[in-house]
């Protein structure tokens, strides 16, 4: 397989990131609305829940994002999950507009708005945002970020914070683990490993936690959705880390023919292995 040319930053990456962290922003005023007002759920084909935040949450972002970037093609959960199509073409933007929705309706606060530009397959430019702990990650080619920011707060992208992976040691490692999510499969491949602490938490939170060097190693063997995973995917490889799938090969974006379905993926810190058999 020929693997993509890594991109070069754009001049135009600082500003649409901050753009986008806006948005999520603007997302996080009506989901906490909502959360203050009291939570109903019902749920989907799938058996997973939604909530009328996921809703108008996803109504807030795909018109942002209408204005921001007219033309491109957006994929996001809920339309998804009512029957739209998209054509992704080679750039497009993944939205999950309530990340961790059971964590929302617990009351726990670990969910998050995670927004992601896709380019030739490949998530650029990600945004992740837990609007309960007002905590935003973002990330582009080459740096990443943490801020506090309440919902509906300025961006202010030039106080952000910078960060970036901490390096994989030979060590025994901090795992970054589901908290609602877990399975025999992940278990067992956490096992393999020296493990000096595991850190339970929701949505793309984990994400977070390799990017500004809390933890070594996220993997998730079970099925995801490209929308769960694309931002923080982009922002630990802009904090220096990777995301592969399991045996090491590119994880890429876009397959629209499998239902945008993400068979199992591994997060690493600086350093980290390319498969997840070569660090037992």
């Amino acid at each position: 397989m020929i693997l993509p040319v890594p991109r070069a930053p754009a001049p135009t990456d600082a500003a649409m990131l901050a753009c986008l962290a806006e948005v999520a922003l603007a997302a996080g005023v009506v989901i906490r609305r909502i959360e203050a007002e009291g939570i109903t759920h019902r749920q989907k084909s799938d058996r997973s829940p939604v909530t009328e935040a996921d809703h108008a949450a996803e109504a807030i972002i795909f018109a942002a994002l209408t204005r921001l970037m007219p033309g491109v093609p957006v994929v996001a959960e809920e339309a998804t999950a009512a029957g739209a199509e998209v054509i992704c073409g080679n750039r497009f933007v993944l939205v999950d507009p309530l990340d961790g929705t059971r964590e929302f309706i617990s009351g726990n606060g670990e969910y998050t708005v995670n927004i992601a530009v896709v380019e030739d397959g490949a998530p650029v430019l990600g945004v992740v945002y837990a609007p309960a702990r007002a905590l935003l990650f973002a990330g582009r080619p080459g740096s990443a970020f943490r801020a506090i920011r309440a919902p509906g707060d300025r961006v202010n992208a030039q106080d952000w914070t910078p960060i970036a992976c901490r390096k994989v040691p030979d060590g025994p490692l901090v795992v970054a683990e589901s908290r609602s999510h877990g399975d025999p499969a992940t278990d067992a491949l956490i096992a393999r490993h020296q493990v000096a602490e595991r850190i339970p938490a929701g949505s793309a939170l984990k994400f977070g936690l390799i990017a500004e060097g809390k933890a070594d190693f996220y993997p998730r063997l079970g099925p995801v959705m490209e929308w769960d995973s694309a931002a923080g995917h982009a922002l630990v490889t802009a904090a220096g880390g990777s995301v592969t799938r399991p045996d090491g090969r590119p994880l890429t974006y876009g397959h629209s023919e499998i239902g945008y379905t993400v068979n199992g993926f591994v997060a690493w810190g600086a350093g980290g292995p390319q498969d997840t058999g070569s660090a037992d």
